[in-house]
């Protein structure tokens, strides 16, 4: 990060209405170097305990390999691509002895000392980047809704209560390879916001909403008031909840 700004960062999580907590968010500060973090969010699906098992495989896997992780000489694409395919291979072991397939999203953002970011993600958990009041860009879902909405048969507004909606095309632990896909920021500058969320969270919200309390708040009261108002939204039906917010901001004069 260049000199003079700071990352202030914040993580959610919240049951919602569902009786058991599958999703699950992690934000790692590098062992060694400072300025590098690693903060993801996984949400498991597969029965009363098999999306949870799957959920934590992700962040286990995600912990031990960016402990070894080196920014001056390993790829960051490639750590976050292992931290997929490793996940993937153990979630899909697990599943031999399961009694429901196990298997999670992953939405992973790396921020390296100097202020450069990748982005990595598989299934419908979501990434976002915002300037200020401004949204930047969000990753698409793999999912089979997010692809009737790129072929122009649907918006984005009919996504949201497409009956069809749960289902994805792609994400850890299935039959298939994984789709992953990457996104790299150069530099990330002062008042960029970065979220990592789980469709418990951005499926009550436009980008819009999100970019006005995201550019208002701090990460924490951010996090709290968006988990509160998902959970307003969802009128008792709502999903888990998961979140984490970083933000670039200048240092106090």
């Amino acid at each position: 990060m260049p000199t003079g700004y700071r990352l202030s960062a914040s993580t959610g999580i919240h049951k919602g209405d569902r009786e058991y907590q599958q999703d699950q968010v992690s934000l790692l500060k590098h062992p060694r170097i400072n300025g590098c973090l690693l903060a993801i969010v996984a949400d498991g699906m597969g029965g009363r305990s098999g999306g949870r098992k799957a959920s934590d495989q992700v962040m286990l896997t995600a912990r031990q390999l960016f402990e070894r992780y080196d920014p001056a000489t390993d790829d960051p694409v490639a750590t976050l691509r292992q931290i997929a395919q490793e996940a993937h291979l153990v979630i899909k072991l697990t599943a031999i002895s399961a009694e429901e397939e196990p298997h999670s999203t992953l939405a992973a953002f790396l921020i390296n000392p100097g202020g450069e970011c990748h982005w990595a993600h598989s299934g419908d958990s979501r990434l976002y980047q915002f300037h200020g009041n401004r949204f930047i860009r969000r990753t698409l879902d793999h999912s089979y809704v997010q692809a009737l909405v790129q072929r122009g048969e649907i918006s984005e507004e009919q996504a949201l209560t497409h009956p069809q909606g749960n289902i994805l095309i792609g994400c850890l632990g299935t039959e298939n390879e994984p789709p992953v896909d990457f996104h790299y920021i150069p530099a990330l500058r002062a008042g960029d916001v970065l979220m990592a969320c789980s469709d418990g969270i951005w499926h009550y919200f436009t980008s819009t909403e999100l970019s006005a309390v995201l550019s208002a708040l701090s990460p924490r009261e951010a996090s709290e008031f968006l988990i509160e108002k998902a959970r307003s939204r969802a009128r008792g039906g709502g999903d888990n909840l998961s979140l984490v917010i970083v933000k670039v901001e200048p240092l106090d004069p």
